[in-house]
């Protein structure tokens, strides 16, 4: 049975990273040391899970975490600094830390590392979130012990819960625009102004005009989307604000 470290200090490692390329050795003190810090770690880099919901779903509530105590949010993978680092940018994970564990020492210290022969991963994690509150586990969510790759419980939502189970998500804001276009660039300032985070998808870029009629039945940009509904353009959004 993979253990539960409630109550125990985490290991003491070095993470062996790369910052601006160059070598630097981050230390679990510099990183948990008179802090509130999630970890979440996966079995690996790119991987369908990880790369689908685990990481995008703490990143997409990083804020919320914050507003309620959290300093930071790290994920940790056996997989190296260059993987690690790549995969950051591919995911726009840009509110959360990823840490290399390399040799898996910190992952074996937890007692979380398990073998991923089978599927030609070696050594690797098994999937895990915690709280830790100044290098001390304060509370663990390992993932069943069952074949495949579970995941139930070590999600961004049960974390939150945790912490404050009352305490307000963000909207989901998506916002299909167009380089150039004012009334794009009209949407985007009322959504700062009520401090919203959104995604910007890019017609020729991200999207095509077909996409957008498909989506949205209009053929103009900026179109908003707040929660899966669809708001429309920057005289809409401000419409919407308006009456919220």
């Amino acid at each position: 049975m993979l253990p539960n470290r409630e109550g125990q200090r985490i290991p003491t490692v070095t993470f062996r990273t790369r910052q601006h390329n160059e070598w630097v050795d981050v230390t679990t003190d510099e990183l948990f040391t008179g802090k509130t810090v999630i970890v979440f770690s996966l079995p690996g880099a790119f991987t369908p899970t990880c790369s689908s919901t685990h990481l995008p779903g703490y990143n997409d509530l990083a804020k919320t975490f914050k507003e309620n105590g959290v300093d930071d949010i790290i994920c940790i993978s056996v997989n190296d600094a260059f993987v690690m680092n790549e995969w950051a940018k591919d995911q726009d994970a840009e509110n959360v830390r990823l840490i290399p564990d390399g040799n898996g020492d910190f992952t074996a210290g937890m007692g979380m590392l398990v073998d991923k022969t089978d599927l030609g991963f070696g050594q690797r994690s098994w999937r895990y979130s915690m709280l830790v509150k100044d290098g001390v586990v304060d509370k663990m969510f390992i993932e069943p012990e069952e074949p495949g790759d579970p995941f139930k419980v070590s999600d961004a939502d049960t974390m939150l819960r945790y912490i404050n189970p009352n305490a307000a998500k963000p909207k989901c804001v998506s916002l299909f625009a167009k380089v150039g276009c004012p009334f794009c660039a009209k949407a985007k300032a009322l959504l700062k102004e009520q401090g919203l985070d959104y995604e910007e998808i890019v017609l020729g870029k991200d999207a095509t005009m077909r996409s957008l009629r498909a989506m949205t039945g209009a053929a103009t940009v900026p179109q908003v989307f707040i929660d899966g509904k669809l708001i429309g353009g920057s005289e809409a959004l401000a419409a919407y604000f308006g009456a919220a």
